[in-house]
């Protein structure tokens, strides 16, 4: 690993001072994870939004479109899967705005150079590859300074910065179409999102701190408690992935649940765009608002899927998935099936007001799982497992399908994707009320 992305460690902070500089780190760092990860979404997720624009000036296939999703989204996977295994090492601000500023680059790349379907295909892998740097340190700050009694609600906030960031990208797109006009769609959908992403990059580093340890603070109570009698510093990545990880059936669960969940999600939002233009009639401003209706509608439900999982559940975060799923059923039924503007654009915000539920749900079942210091290394797996496999399933699969079979193929993948999600939540609960019973057996 590079030199200037390793942690320092710096004094110890005096104990009279400790609590006041943990809660000031502890929400300068959230709100800098917050901000940073909707970044990296207004740099990914315009992709997305271009792929009309690209479809029509290149004269593509859909498969051909599914097959460049893909490319991002596989890239992402095994990015996923490396950075965040590295972030376990790494110092959480420097990688990620390093990353972020990566991003960047790429997408203005996009603008200058992606013109064939191959040259698109190499800048993609690459910015999926960038992409991976921003989940690890996230999952890093949110598992090492806020515990589990708060840590759905919390957690529920960092999950809306991805709905913030990939629902903005379409009015910041659109304003400076406004400005520079449709003949540049390529500045206003790249190169201006590029723009915004160093601008939060900067911030980034000024907010998000090291780990506790790292900054001379104490760590969190139950941070001591599951770090007890463990030297991680001494271990390296691998280590860390095959002690804790590999040989941990928890992590593997929250990983193939997360595998169908984006499959879900990715099947509905990539082909979003072109389905609601070709299949239901969309002029091409009625699908830019639905595009940010599917993206910000699960800002309210990820909310209150945080404080009903620490309150009413009582931090068990597979119930509320599980009821999420079945209602998503009837979600995708209804938005394939929609016959007016009005209603297929009311589905698709309902779909994405339930579709991130299980994967925030997930996202935070998975720091419950490991220790603190395999986090980043589980989220790694999570995130190989969930792009390289989940979204390949839900973009080039269902590309696929639907150049072959017609749009209904598309709809009944979604609804396997979906069933197979609700299996593995319910074996996931079952697995957390096993590990509790032993815990409590052993004290």
């Amino acid at each position: 690993m590079l030199s200037f992305l390793k942690p320092r460690h710096k004094p110890a902070v005096p104990a009279d001072q400790a609590k006041q500089k943990f809660t000031a780190y502890k929400w300068m760092s959230l709100v800098g994870v917050f901000i940073g990860y909707a970044a990296f979404y207004i740099v990914r997720n315009n992709f997305t939004l271009s792929t009309p624009n690209i479809k029509a000036t290149l004269d593509l296939s859909k498969g051909q479109i599914g097959m460049l999703s893909s490319c991002l989204l596989i890239a992402y996977g095994l990015g996923k899967g490396v950075m965040s295994a590295w972030a376990d090492k790494a110092d959480p601000k420097r990688f990620m705005a390093t990353g972020l500023i990566a991003c960047a680059i790429m997408s203005m790349c996009l603008a200058a150079f992606g013109h064939n379907l191959i040259s698109l295909a190499i800048i993609l892998i690459l910015l999926g590859l960038f992409q991976g740097m921003g989940v690890g340190p996230s999952f890093i700050i949110l598992s090492t300074y806020f515990d589990k009694k708060q840590r759905g609600f919390i957690t529920s906030i960092w999950n809306c910065s991805h709905n913030v960031g990939g629902g903005l990208i379409s009015p910041l797109a659109g304003f400076m179409l406004g400005m520079v006009g449709a003949a540049h769609w390529r500045f206003a959908m790249y190169v201006f999102p590029a723009l915004v992403a160093i601008v939060i990059a900067c911030l980034v580093l000024w907010l998000v701190k090291g780990r506790p340890q790292e900054e001379g603070l104490p760590p969190l109570p139950e941070t001591k408690e599951q770090e007890k009698g463990i030297d991680y510093k001494d271990l390296s990545s691998w280590q860390i992935l095959t002690q804790y990880v590999f040989n941990n059936p928890g992590a593997w669960l929250v990983s193939f649940m997360d595998t169908f969940v984006y499959m879900i999600r990715f099947g509905i939002l990539t082909w979003i765009p072109i389905f609601l233009i070709q299949a239901k009639g969309f002029t091409h401003s009625q699908m830019m608002v639905a595009f940010a209706f599917f993206e910000w509608a699960a800002i309210p439900s990820t909310l209150l899927a945080g404080i009903i999982s620490d309150k009413l559940f009582k931090s068990y975060r597979m119930p509320p998935a599980i009821i999420a799923l079945v209602l998503i059923i009837f979600c995708i039924l209804g938005y394939w099936n929609g016959k007016s503007v009005t209603s297929v654009t009311i589905y698709a915000a309902l779909a994405g007001c339930l579709v991130y539920i299980p994967q925030f749900l997930d996202s935070v079942q998975t720091m419950e799982v490991v220790p603190p210091f395999a986090v980043g290394s589980t989220v790694g797996l999570r995130g190989f497992m969930s792009y390289v496999l989940g979204s390949t399933l839900g973009t080039s699969l269902l590309g696929w399908a639907v150049d072959k079979y017609g749009w209904n193929a598309g709809l009944v993948l979604l609804l396997a994707a979906t069933a197979g999600c609700l299996l593995c939540s319910i074996f996931l609960h079952i697995f957390v009320l096993r590990k509790k019973a032993q815990a409590q057996a052993q004290d």
